[in-house]
């Protein structure tokens, strides 16, 4: 069996590739984010993740599947319940989530916890609906900056997420209102996956725009997983982007803040140039946050190419003892209705410098794939109560 001393694993997130079997019950039908993608645009232009087999997982409109693949190829199955961004990657490490996270997207949230967060804040809130970001930053911002009431918003997702102007409401501010709002949101009847603190500057509408001082405050994982067994077994855990929020800090022994997803490909190709032993964990968030959401093919598609452009990089980087994941936490297909995520199928990649022959894996039947084989790699036992087996021994 191949012998590794160090794997990198990017989640592309929302990089869906094709609807569940369950996708229905979910709100989501015939999706499919990176073929939908592929079809939307004129030019469509991913030269490394073609060579690895990203074309040969699902067919797309304007790049050909190859006949040799670098990589093992094949689709990850999403056992536990939901289609979210802890959901995903919990489960990519080991845990199955059965009781989905609350979410608040229809009604806002409670007036029993608007009125103790608001006492507890010292602030009126405004907002408390499902909005995008940007949405409501151009609805309520100038009269948040004018009254220093605070904006409190919910999405499809499990999140209470609270906008502060960087000048006027201040990130200590910004960051207390948050920490008050995780406590509250302990309760099970109001339990969110995540808070989340978004700064912003600007002075009027057309003029706001968030900035990277974005906080998480995500609930701990309910058990141990992936990661805080290779901790435990003196193995290195470098996160990137929001992986160190998404765990709570559970399990991760170096954490780098990402400014966009280019940035975060930037400082995976720097880890690249280091020495360790271990794991480096990277979420790539623009594709979801930017344009899934927003609903914008064109801008996931570029944002895909530029992505593409960091990978041949990072694969002249990669030594012959490295072995590189690429996948995604859930889907969001542009081109489909709303604003919400999609409960999809997501790609599994798998690539080094020393593999012989590539091959289809298949469907795989959870997306634990991921943290069981890297856990193979370091002969590291997976944790009690978690789920998946690896695919290390067919990765020859």
């Amino acid at each position: 069996m191949a012998k590794y001393n160090r794997v990198f694993v990017l989640v592309v997130d929302s990089l869906g590739v094709g609807a569940m079997p369950d996708s229905e019950k979910f709100g989501d039908c015939g999706v499919n984010t990176l073929q939908h993608i592929s079809e939307s645009v004129d030019t469509f232009h991913i030269p490394n993740m073609q060579k690895l087999g990203m074309a040969n997982i699902v067919p797309l409109k304007q790049v050909e599947a190859v006949e040799k693949p670098l990589a093992y190829y094949g689709k990850l199955v999403e056992k536990s319940s939901g289609k979210d961004t802890m959901t995903g990657h919990w489960e990519m490490m080991g845990l199955e989530i059965t009781t989905p996270f609350q979410t608040f997207t229809d009604t806002g949230f409670p007036p029993e916890l608007i009125k103790e967060l608001e006492e507890r804040c010292g602030r009126t809130i405004i907002g408390n609906k499902s909005a995008s970001g940007t949405e409501i930053l151009d609805e309520l911002a100038e009269e948040e900056i004018a009254t220093g009431k605070m904006i409190v918003y919910t999405s499809a997702d499990s999140v209470l997420q609270i906008c502060g102007n960087e000048e006027t409401f201040g990130l200590d501010e910004l960051y207390r209102c948050c920490e008050i709002a995780r406590e509250l949101t302990m309760k099970d009847e109001w339990k969110v996956g995540r808070v989340i603190a978004r700064p912003y500057v600007g002075k009027k509408k057309g003029e706001f725009k968030r900035t990277s001082n974005r906080h998480d405050y995500a609930l701990k994982p309910y058990g141990k997983t992936a990661l805080d067994a290779l901790k435990e077994a003196g193995l290195e855990v470098i996160s990137i982007g929001k992986i160190k929020d998404i765990f709570d800090g559970e399990g991760i022994t170096q954490a780098h803040k990402s400014k966009s997803s280019v940035h975060g490909m930037e400082q995976t190709i720097e880890v690249a140039g280091t020495d360790f032993k271990g794991l480096c964990y990277v979420n790539l968030v623009d594709f979801d946050a930017l344009w899934g959401h927003r609903r914008d093919p064109q801008g996931y598609a570029r944002e895909l190419e530029k992505f593409d452009e960091k990978l041949g990089i990072l694969l002249e980087e990669l030594r012959e003892d490295d072995l590189l994941i690429i996948t995604a936490d859930h889907g969001n297909d542009p081109t489909y209705t709303g604003t919400d995520h999609t409960r999809e199928k997501v790609p599994f990649l798998a690539y080094a410098k020393q593999m012989k022959e590539a091959k289809d894996l298949g469907e795989l039947d959870s997306f634990a794939v991921v943290g069981c084989t890297v856990a193979d790699v370091f002969d590291v036992a997976m944790p009690e109560n978690t789920i998946g087996e690896s695919v290390l021994s067919q990765l020859q």
